[in-house]
Parts: C-alpha cells; structure tokens; sequence
C-alpha cells in the first residue's frame, strides 16, 4: 500500500509559503507564540504591574512599592476545515496537476482571506481599544486627517511609535494616492502606491477582510465567511502595534491520502484542519485604533 506521510510533509511547507505570501495579517504573527503552545488549546500571558515613584526620605528611606503578577488565560475558538477529494482519472487527465492546483487555490482563495478577516473583527470587537468617536465614509479631503489624529491618540497613550502598522481599506486607495501632492520630473515609470506614511509601514486590505464583524459559515449551505448582517462595518483603517496583539495560526499538518490509500473512493483526498484564533492584550489594548466606516 502506497505511503501518504512524504505527500503530506511536502504539502505543509506549501501551506505555509502560500499563507505567509497571502496574507496581510502575517506580519503580526508572532513565531515564539506558534511553538511554545503546540498541542494546547489555552494560552496564559504573565501581566506584570508595579507603582510608581514615591517621596524619598533620608530618615525611613525608599517608600515600599507594589508589585502584581497574574496570567491572562485565552482560548482558541476557532476549528475549522475541509476535506477535498480529486478522482485518480481526473488528475491524471491533466497529467496530475488538478489535485495540487485545487489546494494552492483552496488556501488563496479561502483559507488566507478568512484568517484575515476574523483577525481584523478579532481586533475590531476586543475590549478597550481606541474607536473613533464618529464612523465616517472618508474622502480624498478628510483621510490624512483621520490617520494624523489617530497617530495622535496613540501618541497620547502613550503606545510605541516604532513598529506601528497602518492597514488601509484598498478602497481608498485612490482617495489616499489623492489627497497628497506630488511633482513628477521626466520618469517614464510611475508608481503612486504609498509604502509608508509617517513611518509606520502602509498595508492596503482587500475590502472583503476588512470588517468590523463577520459570521463564519458552517459549511452546511455556505462556505467561507460574510460580513455580519446589520451589525458589521467596514473598516477604513486600523493602525496595530504588533506588541498588542498575539496571533497563534496553528496550522495542523494537512492530511493527504493517495488513491491506493483512500478506502473509500479512487480519489485522491485532502483533508485541512486549522486550528487558530486572535487576541488583544488586555493591557495593550490602546495599541490597536480603529477607524470604522458608516456602512
């Protein structure tokens, strides 16, 4: 009987190089949270808090301060998957490329955007985060604006300046590209896309993951996500410090059955499991802003 372990060892880097290509939320992972909680369903983060200074005095010396230490326990909540199955005739009609075609476009098409976009909502919806006071559709006129008084907030609150992240509606991009002056000489080669503003780094979010709620599908009649009826918005922009947010993208080793494997059809079969979920630091939470649209 043919063995599937070496199929779905090559197959997991694939993933991996596909998510980390894909995916704009890449950039917040962080890879000491991915291995040290293999195996667990539960993460617990140490907070640490002391006081501040007190009055010195030569005659009782230095005034006693506190110290307080307790973990913040989280818990993946997200297990989702998909099993696909490719006839051996199929394939083989396309000199065997179907079947690796399906789960490159699977994970473009649907993994990576839905991780994206329960993150961004993840973030959006977490307690204690800076919201704009007023959601608003911008304009070419009243962007920068938004973004500057955002930075502003941040500043007030004292979250790191270096590091931060602007992730931007690719919706307005245009209205963006607009709203600032530019003088071009004799380049034959333009290119208008803004990298970065104010040294924060500038990632344009395809509009379908930006939302500030979506509903996950249960697979039964629909696939995928959606933005929540009624309650979800788009998101104009977000601006993270990558220290205030904990991505744990627990991608479980897929699983690949050849047809000389599969005991059930001659097909070739591939199952998915993604097990992950995304938090706000209840102590960090000031380092996301969120600047949401009316609509």
């Amino acid at each position: 009987m043919a063995n599937s372990i070496a199929l779905a060892s090559k197959m997991a880097p694939v993933v991996d190089l596909i998510y980390k290509a894909q995916s704009v939320t890449q950039a917040l992972d962080t890879p000491s949270m991915v291995s040290e909680f293999s195996g667990v369903n539960e993460i617990k983060i140490l907070k640490v808090s002391t006081t501040g200074l007190g009055t010195y005095s030569q005659s009782t010396g230095y005034p006693s301060g506190d110290v307080t230490a307790a973990w913040e326990t989280m818990t993946l909540a997200q297990m989702r998957g998909k099993e696909i199955s490719v006839g051996r005739i199929d394939d083989e009609a396309t000199l065997g490329k179907t079947f690796g075609t399906v789960i490159g476009n699977f994970m473009r098409d649907w993994v990576t955007p839905e991780l994206d976009a329960y993150r961004f909502a993840k973030y959006a919806g977490a307690s204690g985060i800076s919201v704009v006071a007023t959601p608003a559709v911008l304009t070419k006129t009243d962007i920068l604006a938004a973004i500057d008084e955002a930075v502003r907030q941040m500043d007030a609150d004292e979250v790191p300046a270096a590091g931060r992240k602007l992730f931007i509606n690719s919706n307005l991009k245009p209205a963006l590209n607009a709203s600032l002056t530019r003088q071009f000489g004799s380049d034959g080669v333009i290119n208008t896309v803004i990298a970065g503003y104010n040294d924060m780094v500038v990632t344009f979010v395809p509009a379908s993951r930006f939302y500030t709620q979506v509903t996950l599908n249960d697979g039964a009649s629909t696939w995928g996500y959606a933005k929540t009826a009624t309650t979800g918005r788009d998101i104009n922009f977000m601006i993270v410090y990558p220290d205030a947010v904990v991505q744990v993208p627990k991608f479980i080793v897929p699983k690949v059955f050849d047809p000389d494997t599969n005991q059930i059809k001659d097909s070739w079969l591939y199952q998915f499991l993604l097990y992950h979920d995304a938090f706000v630091y209840e102590n960090k939470a000031k380092g996301v802003y969120l600047h949401e649209s009316t609509t």
